[in-house]
C-alpha cells in the first residue's frame, strides 16, 4: 500500500488494531470495542488470521472466530468476493492437470451473513442442532451483487445451492428465479446442487464464471477451488456489503505450523489489496500494477515453497514481498 502511495502520489493513512486470538490474550475479547470504533471509521479494513491452535478447542466459550463473525457482522459486509484466475507460470503448482486449467477465471460469490453459521445453537447431552435460515432479503441482495458482476462478465451465472433436500435451498432457488426474472432477465442463470458443482468445479472449472451460492457452502467451495491456482496462500477475497467500505484478507487461515519461518506466500494478502484499492477506493489503474506485479515477478521464477517448481529456489516470505514491491517501482 506505501508502495502505491509513493508510486501514484496518494496518502493512506493506517492503524493496526487487536482480533481474534491476539486479542483474546490481550483484552478477553476477540473483537475488541476499540478495534470495532476504529474499522467503523475506516474506508476499509485489510484482515490477517484470527486463530491458532493455542485457542483452537471448540468447546470454550471465547474462540478467535467470534472476532471475525463480530466483524463481518458489524459492518454489514454480507458478499465475500473470491476470484481465480490462473496464472499460466503456476500451472505446474496445481494437482488439476494443466489442460483443465486452460481459460479458468471464476469468480466464487459466497453469502457471508447469515445461513447455518449465524443461526441459533443447542447442544445437550444427547444432542445438538445448528439452525439454517435465510430471509428473502438477504437471497436477494446477494444475487443482486453476482447478477450485477455477471454483467460486466460473461452474462452467465451460476447457483449452487442443495434444493433436493433442504427446504432453505429450495427457498433460495425460488427467491433467486424471481428476483433474476424481475430484475436481470438477460442474465443466463444456472442452478446446481453442490455436490455437483463440487464434481464440476475441479473436472470442468473453464466452463464456470460467476458462481453464487450461501454460506456454507461458499465456505468450502472456495477452498476447493483454491487448489486450481496451485495453492491457500495465492488467493485474496473482499467481503462487500452497501456502502464502499469493505473487507479484504487472504483465504487461507494462520498455518501456525510454519508462523515465524518466512515460508509464508504473501501473494493472497498483498492482492487482497488490490481488491481494496479497486473496491472501496475506486483506484482500478493501482489495482491492476498490484495484480501485474504479482504475475511477472511469479513469471520471473520467483517463488514461495506453496507454489515452488521442483528444484527450483524457494524465495522467503520477504523476498516474494520485497520482489513485487520492486516490480511496482
Amino acid at each position: 500500500m506505501q508502495q502505491i502511495a509513493d508510486s501514484y502520489g496518494h496518502h493512506f493513512e493506517f492503524s493496526e488494531q487487536l482480533i481474534g486470538g491476539a486479542a483474546i490474550d490481550k483484552t478477553g475479547n476477540p473483537f475488541p470495542a476499540a478495534t470495532e470504533s476504529s474499522c467503523r471509521e475506516s474506508d476499509a479494513i485489510l484482515l490477517g488470521a484470527v486463530g491458532g491452535p493455542k485457542w483452537s478447542d471448540p468447546n470454550a466459550s471465547i474462540r478467535p472466530e467470534q472476532g471475525l463473525l463480530a466483524l463481518r457482522a458489524a459492518l454489514e459486509v454480507f458478499a465475500n468476493l473470491r476470484p481465480v484466475e490462473i496464472i499460466d507460470a503456476l500451472a505446474d503448482a496445481s494437482p488439476i492437470k494443466a489442460d483443465r486449467l486452460q481459460g479458468v477465471d471464476l469468480m466464487v460469490i459466497r453469502e457471508l451473513t447469515g445461513g447455518i453459521y449465524f443461526g441459533e445453537k443447542k447442544r445437550d447431552e444427547e444432542s445438538a442442532s445448528d439452525l439454517c435460515i435465510y430471509h428473502k432479503y438477504e437471497v436477494e441482495r446477494i444475487i443482486r451483487v453476482a447478477a450485477k458482476l455477471a454483467q460486466k462478465r460473461s452474462g452467465k451465472l451460476c447457483s449452487v445451492d442443495k434444493a433436493n433436500v433442504l427446504e432453505s435451498s429450495r427457498f433460495w432457488r425460488d427467491v433467486t428465479v424471481k428476483t433474476m426474472n424481475a430484475e436481470f432477465p438477460e442474465i443466463e442463470l444456472e442452478h446446481l446442487l453442490v455436490d455437483a458443482a463440487a464434481m464440476h468445479l475441479i473436472n470442468t472449472p473453464a466452463a464456470f464464471d460467476v458462481v453464487v451460492t450461501e454460506n456454507m457452502f461458499g465456505d468450502i467451495l472456495t477452498d476447493e477451488v483454491s487448489m486450481l491456482a496451485g495453492s491457500l496462500g495465492m488467493l485474496p477475497s473482499a467481503s462487500l456489503g452497501i456502502s464502499s467500505r469493505g473487507l479484504y484478507e487472504p483465504i487461507h487461515g494462520s498455518a501456525p505450523d510454519i508462523a515465524g519461518k518466512g515460508l509464508a506466500n504473501p501473494c493472497g494478502m498483498i492482492a487482497s489489496t488490490a481488491l481494496l484499492l479497486r473496491h472501496s477506493l475506486g483506484l482500478d489503474a493501482e489495482a491492476r500494477a498490484i495484480e501485474d506485479a504479482i504475475r511477472s515477478v511469479i513469471a520471473m521464477g520467483v517463488r514461495t515453497a506453496d507454489i515452488a517448481a521442483e528444484g527450483s529456489r524457494i524465495a522467503s516470505t520477504t523476498d516474494m514481498t520485497d520482489a513485487i514491491i520492486q516490480q511496482l517501482r
